[in-house]
């Protein structure tokens, strides 16, 4: 088996630009923008607390509800707290906003970051409309600013690693992939998550696929370096749970460099995930399994041994979201390209919201 070395996946896991020559001392203010039913904060804490372009963090909450935890996690950078998202922005005008808000209620405080002229890294999907989402995309356009979702998972080393293999040709020609990405049912049986809005369409979006399937969405455009072009299938509540969200996706995709995808995105465990994408080319395959100890392997053809099965270790995997939360905060600061475009985010919250009106009306949404 031919295992990579750690200085290659160190090299890797560099963000674009963190190589060149920069400034002895960069520091933004970031504004986080949140409430009471903000998902993922703890993490994102810990991914500003790290960043060492971070100067400072201001906080908006009107439920006042994460306060003390934001302290407690950002020590010293946490420099004001507001309840108002607009009084922060008017009065501390940081160069980001991260926001992690329920969907329904996203939209217009990432208009109003927007229109304030900050760059904003949102927690996915950060609308219940696709067509809301695209209007916040041409005002991002029309102010110059970045307006990225939370697609953690592109910075993690495997997925670098696919991506370089597929751009250098090591798979050659790109037929298909095959991808499937399951959660717990149990989560679903619980009282408190009936009345949370992960639980409610009109609140959230959607069910798996708008949550947790929508990353592997991405991270099959992402990886193939291809544009999602068409989109249908199934989306419904297999299991019966009091929810008004599907838990259980399949999804069936076109490419616009002519392959074709398949994803099945659902609850169904008792506990923990089952993960995978497996991608094959004219020239080799490879297969990304991001929980287990060598989260990706492939083969080549090509190669001098083509019946070797390569692996790609990982020693220790670290936070997905503290290399995301880093990465926009450096875009940001003009030091990177931003870790998701605004075209690769919108198609992608296209796709998603194409499948639901595909699974509705029997009916394959072109998303061109």
């Amino acid at each position: 088996m031919g295992v990579w070395s750690l200085g290659l996946l160190l090299f890797l896991c560099v963000p674009v630009g963190l190589m060149g020559a920069e400034p002895e001392s960069v520091g933004i203010k970031v504004g986080l923008l949140t409430h009471a039913g903000g998902a993922h904060l703890s993490a994102y804490y810990t991914g500003l607390a790290n960043a060492e372009e971070v100067s400072s963090v201001v906080l908006a909450d009107p439920d006042q509800a994460v306060v003390e935890k934001a302290r407690e996690a950002l020590g010293d950078k946490l420099s004001a707290v507001y309840s108002s998202y607009e009084e922060l922005l008017e009065k501390e005008k940081p160069e980001m906003a991260l926001i992690s808000m329920e969907a329904k209620l996203a939209p217009p405080v990432i208009e109003l970051a927007l229109n304030a002229n900050c760059h904003v890294l949102a927690e996915k999907p950060a609308c219940v409309r696709a067509t809301d989402f695209e209007k916040l995309v041409k005002l991002a356009e029309q102010k110059e600013r970045n307006l990225m979702l939370a697609f953690a998972n592109r910075l993690n080393p495997e997925n670098l690693k696919a991506k370089e293999l597929i751009a250098n040709g090591t798979l050659g020609k790109i037929y298909g992939l095959e991808m499937h990405l399951i959660a717990d049912q149990t989560r679903l049986t619980r009282e408190s998550y009936h009345q949370a809005w992960f639980a409610d369409r009109n609140r959230s979006g959607g069910g798996h696929l708008a949550w947790l399937g929508i990353h592997w969405l991405d991270l099959a455009s992402y990886v193939t370096d291809s544009r999602i072009t068409h989109v249908t299938g199934f989306a419904g509540n297999v299991g019966g749970q009091p929810i008004n969200i599907e838990d259980s996706a399949a999804v069936a995709l076109r490419f616009d460099n002519g392959s074709f995808g398949t994803l099945t995105s659902g609850y169904y465990l008792k506990r923990k995930y089952h993960e995978k994408i497996r991608i094959w080319g004219s020239q080799g395959w490879l297969e990304l399994r991001s929980l287990e100890e060598t989260p990706l392997v492939w083969q080549d053809y090509q190669s001098d041994n083509p019946e070797l099965i390569h692996e790609f270790k990982v020693d220790s995997a670290g936070n997905p979201y503290s290399r995301l939360v880093r990465a926009a905060v450096r875009s940001s600061a003009g030091l990177q390209k931003p870790p998701v475009s605004n075209a690769e985010v919108l198609r992608i919250v296209k796709t998603v919201y194409g499948l639901y009106e595909a699974s509705e009306s029997g009916v394959t949404q072109s998303l061109e």
